[in-house]
């Protein structure tokens, strides 16, 4: 089986013929199990849980709109999962709680995109690279990422080392191999699954999500992955497909995640 559960509909209207655009493509590519996880910070109803001047201007949609859309799409005869992206806070554990119980996601994807004020992978922010030492950046996503896991909030962690997103990376290999052992650790005790992303090859990065020594220690320690291409557009479901499904198994993977109200299934990958 093929998946692909991180997709977003953002640039469309919340219809059902907007999304048969993201369907089409999946088939023809040959995703077998499509899923939607919208961005969190599109909707008031998620308002509570995150918001900053950037997030206050992109926060338009309604998250029952959102989910209608989905609901719509399966009487239609769509086989398409309901899932959200949200961007994890520390010391917000108890709200997220709260409002994924209100919800009926089959999946959730659990990302870190800020560190405090900075967006770390947005074009607006990015001359703040500039300002600080590249390996403490890591240092504190990382940190974040264990919380993150610790929170056991999540059915996937998303694109687990998209710090990496504009070609930033620490010269010490020592030190990142340090991280992704304790990391892989993490996501094994506390039962995670880390997404492989193909959406890296489309960023500034040019490389997959996450990189083959991150992939090769979360193998080792037993944490189950799922694969995703962070579609933005229809033209991107199933992007570099063959090229991923070839780098997981270089790693040691046979199997990918499903998941169904929350429920995570292992299936082998084709």
């Amino acid at each position: 089986m093929r998946t692909d559960y991180h997709v977003h509909t953002e640039r469309g209207p919340y219809t059902v013929e907007w999304l048969e655009r993201f369907i089409e493509t999946a088939r023809m590519r040959g995703v077998e199990e499509l899923g939607i996880s919208e961005h969190g910070y599109r909707f008031k109803q998620t308002q509570a849980l995150f918001d900053n001047e950037w997030t206050s201007k992109k926060r338009t949609e309604d998250l029952d709109e959102y989910m209608q859309m989905v609901m719509d799409a399966r009487k239609a005869g769509h086989k398409v999962k309901f899932g959200i992206e949200l961007d994890y806070v520390p010391g917000r554990d108890e709200d997220m709680r709260h409002f994924l119980a209100s919800y009926p996601f089959d999946y959730v994807i659990g990302s870190v995109h800020w560190l405090g004020d900075f967006g770390f992978d947005l074009l607006e922010y990015r001359t703040r690279w500039e300002e600080r030492i590249v390996s403490e950046i890591y240092e504190e996503y990382f940190q974040i990422l264990i919380n993150l896991a610790d929170s056991r909030l999540f059915q996937i962690v998303g694109h687990p080392d998209v710090i990496k997103v504009f070609g930033h990376e620490p010269d010490d290999r020592e030190f990142l191999l340090s991280w992704y052992a304790r990391l892989a650790a993490h996501f094994k005790k506390n039962d995670q699954c880390i997404e492989v992303s193909t959406a890296g090859l489309r960023k500034p990065v040019q490389k997959m999500y996450p990189a083959p020594d991150f992939l090769r220690a979360c193998f080792q320690a037993q944490v189950p992955i799922a694969l995703s291409s962070d579609a933005h557009r229809p033209e991107d479901v199933g992007a570099d497909y063959d090229t991923a499904i070839a780098y997981i198994r270089e790693a040691g993977y046979t199997n990918i995640c499903t998941f169904e109200n929350r429920v995570r299934t292992l299936v082998a990958l084709t």
